[in-house]
């Protein structure tokens, strides 16, 4: 994290991808908030890469409020992840609260974060009161959430939700912990030693379209049930050695049904289904693997997550190294 001579006791993290559309109505609702509170704060935008005018509207705020703005700017498009721990690791706060920029999760909630923390809790999660996402997002999530419930020690309600609060020391072992691929959220709960929950509205998107497609929420949640449990490596042994012993006991019986009744063509397509099947669950069980075995080919290269281009803060602009 960022060292600075100035307190400051709370840390709003944005991550910005293409976002031009909404980021003038998110800075007057969020400064807005943030000015009504007796705390001391920064807001940092993190813009992972964006194509459209989001770099522009983002200097542009940064000149009319440097006092209390800085403006981190990616090289190329990271991951929203990523840009979060580039926030993680330039935020000054005691209390870092992370959240989207589409203004779903809306700024005025930000107080109930922050009153969580006021009362010791150095995590503190959100549950998304009334969804206004799409019928197959809730359901996909819901039913992530019970499968991460079932295979991990996380218990987060709503795990698909980023508005949440970290204290600095969680938000320190989280930058430290130099993970390449991770979820945020989980791992943020993982290290917590009081975490806590609260309700929060949750409202449709102001403008714009989602940067996650079906794709993009597989590969998230993949990345999480890899970077937590074993459980589906476990499993899929036990079904090996399941269908193994199965597959000898079939051998057996078609032997001694060859000896007793004698050959017959009829149950041909009944073996080629086993067959298929056989080769469909080995085609699974590599892919689970393979999810593995990528995460470890990742790690081992080594190669930074994110790049930084520039930095606005304290009304200098500084070019960045990368990360």
């Amino acid at each position: 994290m960022s060292s600075s001579s100035a307190p400051v006791k709370i840390s709003i993290v944005v991550p910005v991808y293409n976002e031009q559309e909404v980021l003038p109505e998110l800075f007057e609702q969020l400064y807005r908030v943030m000015d009504g509170l007796d705390s001391s704060y920064e807001i940092l935008f993190v813009d992972d890469g964006s194509r459209d005018g989001s770099v522009g509207l983002l200097r542009a705020q940064f000149a009319v409020r440097p006092d209390v703005t800085r403006v981190i700017l990616l090289r190329a498009n990271s991951g929203q992840h990523a840009a979060i721990m580039a926030g993680f690791s330039r935020c000054r706060g005691d209390y870092v609260i992370t959240m989207d920029a589409d203004l779903q999760n809306p700024p005025s909630e930000i107080p109930k974060i922050i009153q969580e923390m006021d009362a010791g809790h150095d995590y503190v999660g959100s549950i998304r009161d009334q969804r206004r996402d799409r019928l197959w997002r809730h359901v996909a999530s819901r039913l992530m959430n019970r499968v991460r419930e079932r295979i991990t020690d996380i218990r987060m309600t709503d795990q698909g939700c980023m508005f949440r609060g970290y204290h600095r020391d969680i938000v320190k072992i989280l930058v430290g912990s130099n993970e390449r691929q991770t979820f945020i959220p989980a791992l943020g709960y993982l290290y917590a030693a009081n975490p806590a929950e609260i309700e929060v509205r949750h409202e449709e998107r102001f403008a714009g379209k989602s940067k996650y497609s079906l794709f993009k929420l597989i590969h998230l949640n993949l990345d999480l049930i890899t970077s937590f449990s074993t459980v589906p490596l476990h499993v899929f042994s036990m079904i090996g050695m399941l269908v193994s012993a199965l597959s000898f006991v079939f051998v057996i019986y078609l032997f001694v049904r060859r000896l007793v009744v004698g050959p017959e063509a009829e149950g041909l397509f009944t073996l080629f289904a086993i067959a298929f099947f056989l080769f469909g669950l080995l085609l699974l069980a590599v892919g689970i693997l393979g999810e593995y075995l990528g995460r470890v080919y990742g790690e081992v290269r080594n190669r930074p997550s994110y790049t930084i281009a520039a930095q606005l803060e304290d009304n200098q602009p500084t070019d960045e190294h990368p990360t």
